[in-house]
């Protein structure tokens, strides 16, 4: 007799149950959500003048005597459900910040805008898509013995592009260094690029914020050879943010070049290691900043929006560079799934976190990004609305309305996590069926508009 899988015995099981609708429109109601979170508590609305009990919720009636929310991960590789909600949050926090809405003026789109790329320095050689890779001449070898060039042109998907054309030449330290100072490379960045405005407007430095502000929302994407890379929208407001009209000097010509020029200027310099020694960390030598233009002469700002919220949702292991756990031992750099060049990142991040003088980078704790730190996305104060409130927005949508003078007591505890084997294949079909149903809608509203996706 053939041996029903567990999965299948187990979503008999939960089929079988008499509390299976309720627990069904729970998981419906997370989106079919991979790692739901378990609660146990209850929820008492009261008449704040009469005490009078308006609602009621206990879990003790529900399946298990428990609720499941959404995990909220943004990573797809963890939970596509959770990630498609996070990717479409995404969406219209960029693009408010473009187009206006989510109480941001629709005359920010005639601000000057621009859509700004920052990338990594070269750390050695390494193999290209679509090109030779360092041609040489004279075909040498490096040190090592390893030829200084490839003139094979691969495919975008060859699992060699992004790997080094030497392992010794490449130099990893200064990678990983890179990446744990990235962030504060981008902070130096803005302030210089105030800096440079300020000048060029005849304006004191420290009284730049009393004429306009710069509003950004940036995030980083890891590159085929396992470095980050920047995309950013940066805006330029009067000093109040979006409610205010930038000064007339402030064009997006002379934002483009205060941007150029603070992206080849910025530093960050390492503290001295006997190891690795000092290093001063810049920008790579490829830099974009494009005009976003209200009247569509330029990059569209839907698809600047979409383009920052599909990488959003990117892990480290979908883009093959690291992993989405932590590491905690040697053992898990041996036996991650990652390619030896990325291995090598891991390795020598490990090797620099337990130096003393590199301890304040806790480069341990992010080998698994490769020493990265930041933020995946991160947006200035004053660019748009938040995460916060979208969600806000979203649960009054669903029916969350709050009542006037009412008072709210909650007692909540947090009591597991996960699905069992049978409620894991249930969620994923109920995701699957909610991204499709998302798709067909999406699909139908292209073809009214005249254009297919």
């Amino acid at each position: 007799m053939r041996q029903i899988p567990e999965a299948d015995r187990d979503a008999l099981r939960l089929a079988q149950d008499p509390q299976f609708p309720r627990w069904l429109e729970q998981i419906t109601a997370t989106g079919g959500c991979a790692h739901p979170v378990h609660l146990s508590g209850s929820t008492t609305t009261l008449d704040g003048t009469t005490g009078e009990i308006l609602h009621h919720y206990d879990t003790r009636t529900e399946p298990g005597e428990r609720l499941s929310v959404r995990c909220r991960n943004r990573r797809a590789t963890v939970c596509p459900a959770c990630s498609r909600l996070h990717a479409g949050d995404t969406y219209h926090l960029v693009r408010a910040g473009l187009l206006g809405g989510k109480n941001i003026p629709a005359t920010i789109r005639n601000r000057p805008r621009l859509f700004v790329t920052l990338t990594a320095p070269s750390f050695g050689p390494v193999h290209r898509a679509g090109a030779i890779c360092r041609p040489r001449r004279d075909g040498g070898t490096c040190e090592h013995g390893r030829p200084l060039s490839c003139r094979t042109v691969h495919a975008p998907e060859a699992p060699v592009v992004g790997q080094p054309l030497c392992v010794g030449c490449y130099d990893y330290p200064g990678h990983v260094l890179w990446h744990a100072h990235a962030s504060k490379l981008w902070d130096r960045f803005v302030i210089e690029v105030r800096r440079r405005l300020a000048s060029s407007a005849g304006i004191v430095q420290s009284r730049f914020a009393r004429h306009a502000r710069l509003s950004f929302a940036r995030v980083a994407e890891y590159q085929k050879r396992a470095a980050v890379h920047v995309h950013a929208v940066i805006r330029l407001d009067g000093p109040n943010g979006p409610d205010d009209e930038p000064p007339l000097w402030g064009t997006a010509d002379l934002l483009t070049d205060a941007v150029l020029a603070s992206a080849r200027r910025v530093q960050v310099r390492t503290l001295y290691s006997p190891a690795v020694g000092e290093l001063a960390l810049r920008w790579g030598a490829q830099v974009d900043a494009r005009p976003l233009r209200a009247d569509g002469d330029g990059p569209d700002d839907d698809a600047v929006a979409a383009y920052v919220a599909k990488y959003v949702t990117k892990g480290a292991s979908e883009t093959g560079a690291g992993t989405d756990h932590r590491v905690t031992n040697c053992d898990d750099l041996a036996t991650a799934s990652v390619t030896e060049h990325v291995r090598t990142l891991m390795r020598a991040c490990w090797r620099l976190g337990g130096l003393p003088e590199y301890e304040p980078l806790n480069l341990r704790t992010w080998t698994h990004t490769l020493g990265y730190r930041g933020h995946i996305l991160t947006k200035s104060r004053a660019y748009s609305t938040t995460y916060a409130a979208l969600r806000a927005e979203r649960a009054h949508h669903v029916g969350h309305v709050d009542i006037p003078d009412a008072i709210t007591d909650r007692h909540w505890r947090y009591v597991g996590s996960g699905h069992t084997p049978g409620a894991a294949l249930i969620a994923a079909g109920i995701a699957d069926d909610i991204a499709r149903n998302r798709e067909v809608a999406a699909e139908e509203r292209s073809s009214r508009n005249g254009s297919f996706v």
